[in-house]
């Protein structure tokens, strides 16, 4: 399956894509991490979750996601942007991220991002590290 094992972050502040990403995520065998409706929530979840890949829509209520992309880009950790607004001024330095408009299937989002997280995710091997220490 294009996910196994991937934890993928959802922020997202529409509840109905929010769902719907999260149940395309699972049916692709990946974890869902949220769905946070706002930058602080995403932040939030963040420090204390381990995170794969991220799907982010980049206008929430508390402000545009850009602290939330850098950070998961200074992390190394691949994200894709679904957004109905244009991309943040500060995101778009990145020209290797992947911008969706929406409206756009969550199968497409999965796909994507499917092709940009490893075989083995991150988290996956951490944990089996912790297990046999």
């Amino acid at each position: 399956m294009p996910l196994s094992r991937c934890k993928v972050l959802i922020v997202e502040d529409q509840l109905i894509v929010a769902l719907d990403i999260q149940m395309a995520v699972e049916d692709a065998n990946g974890e869902v991490v949220g769905p946070a409706a706002t930058v602080r929530e995403a932040l939030e979840l963040l420090s204390r979750a381990k995170v794969d890949a991220a799907i982010l829509d980049a206008n929430l209520p508390d402000g545009d996601v850009t602290p939330v992309a850098e950070e998961l880009i200074a992390r190394g950790i691949p994200i894709i942007i679904n957004t109905g607004v244009a991309l943040p001024f500060k995101l778009r330095g990145h020209s290797d991220l992947p911008v969706f408009k929406k409206p756009t299937a969550p199968t497409c989002l999965i796909r994507e991002l499917a092709a940009r997280v490893p075989l083995v995710p991150a988290s996956f091997v951490q944990s089996r590290r912790a297990a046999l220490a």
